[in-house]
Parts: C-alpha cells; structure tokens; sequence
C-alpha cells in the first residue's frame, strides 16, 4: 500500500528529540524498512539532526519536511493564524496541517494515519480519497470532543494503545466496530538488564535502596506525592530517589514552577533525592540498570506510559497506579498498583518500605518483569500495528 503518515507537528520523525508517540512512530517505520511491506510518506516538522539521519536512506520510507522553527517560519505561522483565525487546533498545529496539504493533495495515498491528532480529518476528509486510520495514545477522541461523531465517522480504523483509550470510543459508538488496540513496544535490546551499574557516578552506596522515576516532570505525573511519601520515610536514610525528566522533553522551561515547587519539597530530604533533568533516551538504560525499583506514582488516567514497559524490561519491581492503561502493562507478580484516594501517600510510602524490607519479593518480582517483557518488544508492536492497518 501507498500510506502517508501525519506525526503530531510538535517533535520531529526520527525521534531525534525524543517522545514517546515519535519513538513508536519510528519502530513501525523501521519495522516497514526491514521488511518491505509497504511505501510510506512521512509529513513531520523539521529539526537539524534529522539532516544526516541513517532514517533518511530507506528505499521504502520517505521524509517530508516542514520547517517551523525559523524566524521565518514562525512570521508565516503567525500570518497564517491571522487570515484563518480559530480553528480545530492551535494554529501552529493547523499550520503544518496545512503545509502538509499541500503535498498530499498531489499525491495518491491508500492510507493516511493521523498520530494522535484525529481532528486532522476534518480538513483530510475533503483533499483525499485515502481511508484515514487515527493512531491514539491519548484521550483525543470521545463523546466529550468537539465534533467527535464526525471524527469518528471519518475514520476507517481506529488503533487505540490501551482498552482504556478504546473504551473512550465507545462513549461515541457502544456497538464500535473499527476500533482495535495494539499496545506499545519498547527495544528489548537497548532496555536490558545487562547494562551495567555504576552508582558510584552519583555518590550513591552498595546498601542504598535506589527507587527511580523517569518521565516528564508534571502535576499529573504524581511526583509530588511521590516526594512526601519519602519524607515519611525519613527514618530509612537508606531509601534513595533518582527523578529522570523534565517539564518538556529536552526543553526547559524558565519558568518552570512545578519543578522549583518540588525541590523545595524535597529539600529537607537533602542528597536522597537527586533531580538529574532530561536524559537522552538512549541513556535511559543506564540509569535504568542503577535502580533497585520503579515508581510510576500518576495520578491521571495515563494512557498507556512506556516507562512502566522500560522498567519492566531492565527487570525491576514496579509500583504504580490503578490509573488508565498502566493495569494492562503489568501483573500483580511483578507489580503492586495503588489506588489515588485519599490515602495514597500513605499507601505510597508502605509500598516502598514493604519492598525494602523483602528483598527475596524483589528478586521474585524481578522474575516476573523479566518475563512480562517479552509481550512488548517493538516486533511484536510493529508487525500487530501494520496488520490492523492492512485489515
């Protein structure tokens, strides 16, 4: 088949600044080149170090550009925006819509996957004949959106990453036929415990208790109440927290108040908390492989967070949340998943001291991770995607 693919117009494909919907984007499409199954077009905003990406050599997937981030870019958005006004998106997102448009209205597409933007029909529906697949990672499409049974109606399958995100569909259309979930994969051979530790990097101890979270750093994500359940635990100087992230990719924000209102939280707790900032996806491994156990504290409905399956693969213990899709990502033999009531730090912190005073349930838990694992590898993701495109 001939399949355009529509990336979200905020990172760059291939992933060179990293996120989680590029990472994916780019399993499949390796996937693709491997295999030869089809030809794809992707439509992408442009960034410097995808010039000389090896990405660019395929025979079978090809790369189009959008530029955005020049001076001249940005006074053409912003003329955009003035003679089109409000539309579905924020004009910046309608703006490489519109830019892609133009190339794919001479152009003869099968199929167009819109990633994670199924407001892009609205316009596509009327350039293209392509059947319109919507690749969901997050809550964009229920009974709730702005012209949602419209949206809806536009699609011919809609892959979701989780059975939550398939149930939102379902608020549109209880007898929903086109809808499928293939969950996420990560690289089983870049995430593997045999990566080797070196804590000493971070003046940490041999009896140190490492947890560790990795993400972005935002309200939603429950550090915070990740940071006060360690201050109950002030009486295990032992029980050490590394926080992997920032507000936004590798961008940091000046202004960044989330992120000073948690080191002022986690002042008192001084070097048992270490705040490392953004860390290229590449590294995660390593500092993966330093952790004694994983904390995925959300207190959000999170779709479907490939940090749960990251963890799970280097082998370590989890504690999450019942939120979402997490639920689907793990078992209760290698996971223990707590409910965001009232007592949620209070359970948070018994979870964490529990796991520190049972080291054979952590072994034990290892195990189990290790196994989980192999239901998400990136072959399995990317081949099961690619079928509930051609299907």
């Amino acid at each position: 088949m001939n399949i355009a693919i529509l990336t979200s117009g905020i990172l760059p494909v291939p992933a060179v600044q990293g996120g989680a919907v590029e990472n994916l984007v780019d399993f499949y499409l390796k996937y693709n080149n491997r295999h030869r199954l089809h030809d794809i077009t992707v439509y992408s905003v442009w960034h410097p170090d995808v010039d000389h990406h090896p990405a660019l050599q395929s025979q079978v997937n090809h790369y189009r550009y959008v530029k955005v981030g020049r001076l001249w870019d940005k006074l053409r958005k912003r003329l955009y925006h003035k003679t089109h006004g409000e539309e579905y998106y924020h004009y910046t997102i309608e703006y490489f819509l519109n830019e892609a448009i133009k190339d794919i209205r001479t152009r003869q597409f099968d199929v167009i996957i819109l990633e994670n933007r199924p407001g892009y029909a609205l316009k596509l529906k009327s350039v293209t004949d392509a059947r319109l697949v919507y690749h969901l990672h997050n809550e964009k499409l229920d009974s709730h959106v702005l012209r949602c049974q419209e949206i809806y109606d536009a699609a011919t399958r809609i892959v979701t990453v989780s059975d939550f995100i398939k149930s939102k569909i379902l608020t549109i259309n209880p007898h929903d036929t086109k809808t499928v979930t293939v969950h996420n994969g990560i690289d089983l051979d870049a995430f593997t415990p045999s990566h080797p530790a070196d804590r000493q990097a971070f003046g940490l101890q041999p009896r140190d208790f490492l947890l560790i979270y990795s993400g972005r750093v935002n309200r939603e994500k429950g550090i915070m109440e990740l940071i006060r359940a360690m201050a109950m635990l002030k009486d295990q100087p032992d029980i050490k927290l590394i926080i992997i992230g920032s507000s936004f990719f590798g961008n940091v924000k000046k202004d960044d108040y989330f992120m000073t209102e948690l080191k002022k939280e986690a002042a008192p707790l001084k070097d048992r908390i270490l705040f490392t900032g953004f860390v290229p996806y590449a590294q995660m491994p390593d500092y993966l492989s330093m952790a004694d156990a994983a904390v995925i504290p959300s207190v959000w409905n999170d779709p479907f967070p490939t940090t749960v399956l990251e963890a799970q693969a280097m082998g370590l213990p989890i504690i999450a949340t019942r939120r979402g899709g997490i639920p689907e990502e793990v078992t209760d033999a290698n996971a223990i998943l707590l409910n965001t009531d009232d007592h949620f730090v209070t359970n948070l912190a018994q979870a964490i001291r529990h796991l520190y005073d049972h080291p054979e349930l952590r072994r034990q838990m290892r195990d189990a991770s290790l196994q989980r694992a192999h239901q998400f590898d990136e072959q399995t993701y990317a081949a099961n995607f690619l079928r509930a495109i051609e299907d």
